[in-house]
C-alpha cells in the first residue's frame, strides 16, 4: 500500500485518537484560562502534519501481523505527542512565529496577550512562557496513550521506555546544534550524529513502538532501527535543502529562518568545506552578523550555489537511501507485502519531498 493511501486510512483514526485525549482534558478542567490554553493545544495538533511517526508505528505493527489491529492506533499517537512536544520548544529557540503555514504555539499566546490587552508581562514573554509549558504538558500528555489501551502491561512500560529514550536522544540532539553554531571547522559526519540523534530518534523510536507491541524479534529490529535511523537522516537533510532553497507557500516556512540564526545545516557545513578561502570568510563574516539583511541573506545563498551543496547534498541523500533500501529489502520476506510496500513508498516520498 503506497504511503498515500495508508495516510488516507490511518489519519483520520490518529486524528481521534489525539482529539479524544484534549477532548477528555477539556471536560475536566473548569478554569477559563486552562479551556483556552487546551483548546489552543488540540487546534495547534489538528491544524496539519503529516503524521509520519504514528503512520510508522502504526505499519510496523501490521507489518509483522496477519490482520490489521485498530488496538495500535492509540499507543502509536504517543510518537505524535512527543513530536509535537519538541516542535513547540524548536520555533522558541528558533524565534519561528509560524508552523505548517499557521501561528506557532507560543505565538498564539502572544497574539492572546495582544487580543486581550494584557499588563504583567510583554507579549513576547508570556507567548514564549506558555509555550514553554506548552511543550511540556504535550510530553507528558504522550504518556496516555501508553496507560490506557488494550495491551498488556509488559509491552506498555517497554513502549514508555522507548519514548523516554527518544526524548532525551532528541534533547541531546538540540544540545549539540546549538553548540555546533559556535563551533568551526566541523565536518559531515558532526552533522550526522546530530541530527541522528534531533531527528532519527523519533524516527527509530516510533518504529520500535511498533515492533514492540507486534513482538518483533532481535533480528529484525536490527533491520527495522537502520531503515529508520536512515530515513531521519534523508528527512533532516531533506528539511534543511527546503528550509533555505525551499518554496515558502509549499512549506510554510521563510526560506531565511535557517541563515539568519547561522544553524550548521549540511548546506553550511559543505560550503565552508569547499568554498576558496576568500569566499569561505565571506561566508564565515554573513553568518556571524546578528542583524542580517535580505541581501545578506541572498549573498549566503549565492555562496551556497557557488559550492554546489545543493547537489553534494542530495548525493548524501542517495548514500543513506540505498543503506534504508538494503535493510528494508532484508525484511521484505519477513513482512506483509502491503507493509513494504508503504516503507518503500514512504523512502521514496521522503527523499523527494517538497514540503
Amino acid at each position: 500500500m503506497k504511503f498515500t493511501e495508508y495516510a488516507k486510512r490511518y489519519i483520520p483514526k490518529i486524528d481521534n485518537a489525539i482529539m479524544s485525549i484534549y477532548d477528555r482534558i477539556l471536560k475536566s478542567v473548569e478554569n477559563s484560562f486552562l479551556k483556552d490554553y487546551y483548546s489552543e493545544l488540540k487546534d495547534y495538533f489538528l491544524a496539519g502534519g503529516k503524521r509520519i511517526r504514528p503512520l510508522l508505528c502504526i505499519a510496523t505493527y501490521n507489518a509483522f501481523n496477519e490482520k490489521r489491529d485498530e488496538r495500535i492506533v492509540l499507543p502509536s499517537i504517543g510518537v505524535e505527542f512527543l513530536h509535537n512536544a519538541s516542535l513547540i520548544h524548536d520555533d522558541i529557540i528558533d524565534k519561528d512565529n509560524f508552523r505548517r503555514g499557521k501561528p506557532a504555539f507560543h505565538f498564539r499566546f502572544r497574539n492572546y496577550h495582544q487580543k486581550y490587552n494584557l499588563k504583567r508581562m510583554i507579549d513576547v514573554d508570556f507567548g514564549n512562557s506558555i509555550g514553554i509549558i506548552g511543550g511540556d504538558s504535550t510530553f507528558f500528555l504522550g504518556l496516555e496513550s501508553y496507560l490506557f489501551n488494550e495491551f498488556e502491561q509488559d509491552l506498555n512500560l517497554k513502549a514508555i521506555n522507548y519514548y523516554k529514550q527518544a526524548f532525551i536522544e532528541i534533547a541531546n540532539g538540540v544540545l549539540i546544534e546549538t553548540d555546533m553554531v559556535n563551533q568551526k571547522n566541523l565536518i559531515m559526519s558532526d552533522y550526522i550524529k546530530m541530527i541522528s540523534l534531533k531527528t532519527g530518534s523519533l524516527i527509530e523510536k516510533s518504529i520500535l513502538i511498533g515492533a514492540n507491541y507486534a513482538k518483533v524479534n532481535e533480528d529484525s529490529l536490527k533491520d527495522l532501527s537502520i531503515y529508520a535511523t536512515n530515513l531521519g537522516i534523508i528527512f533532516q537533510i531533506i528539511d534543511d535543502i527546503l528550509g533555505t532553497f525551499g518554496d515558502e507557500k509549499v512549506t510554510g516556512k521563510p526560506t531565511d529562518g535557517d541563515i539568519r540564526e547561522g544553524k550548521k545545516t549540511c548546506l553550511l557545513i559543505d560550503a565552508l568545506n569547499k568554498l576558496e578561502e576568500n569566499d569561505k570568510n565571506l561566508l564565515e563574516r554573513l553568518i556571524e552578523k546578528p542583524n542580517m539583511t535580505i541581501d545578506d541573506v541572498q549573498e549566503v545563498k549565492d555562496l551556497f550555489l557557488k559550492a554546489d551543496v545543493v547537489y553534494s547534498s542530495k548525493e548524501l541523500v542517495n548514500s543513506y537511501y540505498d543503506e534504508a533500501k538494503t535493510s528494508l529489502d532484508k525484511l521484505k520476506q519477513t513482512i506483509n507485502h502491503s507493509e513494504y510496500e508503504f516503507f518503500e513508498n514512504l523512502l521514496n516520498f521522503v527523499r523527494e519531498r517538497k514540503f
